[in-house]
């Protein structure tokens, strides 16, 4: 079979925060994709705002960059995928390898294989795909190279890899500084041979499969993402398979239901760097982007006119967390509250989406290009179930409805169950944890009321313990927060799908109520000094509540509806202690993660762009008192 020698396709995959965009940085610059005098960000790949907020790759992205090999050949083009780390974004990861030959996996020289180095692993073994070990951050003063190599290993016969997959070549970098080397270098140390990535490039010209075709077979691209352009319209980026792509030519276009309908590409581009530039032609191996279809999706194939043969569509993992999200209905719809606390954007002008039809429109277009996600009505007309890989992925669709002006409440999330042989299963997760040893108890204590059971410890003796849980995927809603205080902020934990097992029982995740605000008005400092001794608050004075609104949590594991409007009545007697100064403990603010951890069955969140906000799912006290009397009779 001929193959393209000018080209390589390749997908960087690692567990989240080992360095994986930073290599990208280093090979755009090393490349010479840049002018000299051009002014360069660092992790140019995430080019999202909450990417660079969160410090996280979220959506797959490509790049390609023109390498010249030292023997003075012709150059060769690159083409790079920078993969999300985290598992709430395995959709991302899947299109990802199915775009390339080979996969370059990340691994920490501290830190080691950790859960999500495990799934994305696991993805490109079951692609039959080449790998190719890079350990990075060989600089970090704990590093332990040696004993990483040995854990990726493990890793691999873990995951039955066959023994050409085994054979991996191994590049030690310091992606930072922009250094690899083929030697190992010292623990703690910089590759010492080397002053570039020019081993590491030539180890990728070496080991990465050139693409190869059959040159009588007719077209066939495979559409992987989807992007959207101003002035082109919705923008299909896909990889050539075989035959050749044309501007201007009349292609077949295999949609998902098996319908074939004949569309011309209007606009073909490649891209070079962080930029799509307009090309002519592009052949088998080549990564592009075509414009002109307005209302194609991902996994599709665009094929010749004549002989259209499809390709396989693009399967992911099923969901494991599922909420509600629906209209805005608080008494404070469409008005955005009092605009206090981080998220206030005084005087911005705000254009607010309220209605259900907004909505569900934006659902709608989520789904064209997030295939981990499914939407699904519900009894109400304004209100749908959002299904997803985990929390994280899903607050992230809500974060980002809010930054586009939607207003919503959103219900507690929930695990998505499934039937085998006459039995519910719910999906577990592989927790992984790292604590120092004197949290080790406390750690285990927190698994075991969440129905986890240990399946390996290991002890570094560097006065850390890394354990391994199995815990129902519903025992890690609201997790990290009492995790975190648990250890004092310094544990580490991460958890990936582990598949599904018989339900597990009932769970008690979270011991204290909520104080919750029994009228509407403003939120006074004579009231949150006398209600702070009750619980922490949530509020600040000024802030506008209404009744239902959970301004608070309690100390004890009941609700409590509290008046926290009550102001100071005025009198012409003078007191005591009427030049006294009370203090006010600062109020925890909650962010919309912490929202949806801290949320009860009972309870939802409403969003809007200055706040977020947790309220009780029904209002009224009165109705609240009834329909908890009604349970405990049930």
């Amino acid at each position: 079979m001929p193959t393209r020698n000018d080209i390589r396709n390749v997908a960087i995959v690692a567990h989240v925060d080992h360095g994986k965009t930073t290599l990208v940085d280093a090979m755009l610059k090393q490349a010479g994709a840049f002018a000299a005098h051009q002014q360069l960000d660092d992790r140019m790949m995430d080019s999202n705002d909450l990417e660079r907020e969160k410090g996280i790759t979220i959506l797959a992205k490509n790049t390609a960059v023109k390498y010249h090999p030292k023997d003075g050949g012709a150059p060769i083009t690159i083409n790079i995928i920078d993969t999300p780390g985290h598992a709430d974004f395995g959709g991302e990861v899947e299109r990802g390898l199915s775009m390339v030959d080979a996969v370059v996996l990340l691994v920490d020289a501290s830190e080691g294989p950790l859960p999500q180095t495990r799934f994305v692993l696991r993805k490109a073994l079951t692609a039959r795909l080449p790998v190719i070990l890079c350990i990075n951050k060989t600089d970090r003063p704990d590093s332990r190279i040696d004993e990483v190599i040995n854990e990726t290993y493990d890793l691999f016969l873990d995951l039955d890899a066959d023994e050409d997959q085994i054979e991996f070549p191994i590049v030690y970098a310091c992606a930072r500084d922009g250094v690899a080397s083929l030697t190992k270098p010292e623990n703690g140390t910089v590759p010492a041979d080397s002053t570039s990535l020019e081993p590491f490039f030539s180890t990728l010209l070496e080991h990465v499969p050139a693409p190869g075709y059959d040159e009588d077979a007719p077209l066939q691209a495979h559409v992987t993402n989807l992007d959207a352009d101003n002035f082109l319209g919705r923008i299909a980026l896909l990889r050539v398979e075989q035959g050749e792509l044309r501007k201007g030519q009349t292609v077949a276009w295999i949609k998902r239901d098996g319908s074939i309908q004949n569309v011309r590409i209007s606009e073909l581009l490649m891209t070079e760097a962080l930029t799509r530039k307009p090309a002519e032609v592009a052949g088998p191996g080549d990564i592009c982007a075509v414009a002109g279809i307005g209302e194609i999706m991902i996994g599709e194939t665009l094929a010749d006119p004549e002989n259209p043969i499809a390709l396989p569509l693009i399967t992911v993992d099923e969901p494991a967390i599922s909420m509600t999200i629906g209209t805005n209905t608080s008494p404070l719809v469409g008005r955005g509250g009092s605009g206090k606390g981080a998220d206030a954007k005084a005087g911005v002008k705000v254009d607010r989406k309220v209605t259900a039809r907004q909505v569900k429109d934006r659902l709608d277009r989520e789904l064209i290009g997030n295939v981990s996600l499914r939407v699904l009505d519900t009894e109400r007309p304004d209100a749908w179930e959002v299904q997803g890989r985990g929390e994280l992925a899903l607050a992230i669709l809500i974060e980002t409805m809010r930054r586009e002006g939607f207003e919503l409440t959103v219900g507690k999330p929930q695990v998505v169950t499934k039937q085998v042989n006459g039995k519910t299963h719910e999906p577990v997760e592989r927790l992984t944890v790292d604590v120092p040893e004197e949290h080790m108890g406390a750690v285990t204590q927190l698994m075991g009321i969440r129905k986890g059971r240990m399946d390996n410890m290991s002890n570094h003796g560097s006065g850390w313990v890394r354990m391994e849980f199995v815990v129902p995927s519903r025992g890690l809603i609201g997790f990290r927060t009492e995790f975190l205080t648990n250890t004092r902020g310094t544990g580490i934990a991460h958890s990936i799908h582990e598949g599904h097992e018989p339900w597990f029982g009932n769970l008690t995740t979270r011991n204290n109520g909520s104080l919750v605000a029994d009228r509407a008005g403003v939120v006074t400092a004579f009231a949150m000094t006398n209600l702070q001794e009750r619980g922490v608050l949530f509020c600040e004075p000024g802030t506008e509540v209404y009744e239902g609104m959970i301004v608070g949590e309690n100390s004890r594991a009941d609700d409590m509806d509290v008046n926290i409007t009550k102001e100071k009545k005025l009198t012409n007697m003078r007191s005591a202690n009427a030049d006294v100064a009370e203090s006010i403990v600062p109020p925890r603010k909650l962010s919309l993660e912490q929202s949806l951890e801290f949320c009860r069955e009972d309870e939802c969140i409403e969003v809007t762009p200055e706040t977020v906000r947790i309220r009780k799912v029904v209002l009224d006290q009165k109705d609240r008192g009834r329909t908890a009397s009604r349970a405990k009779k049930a």
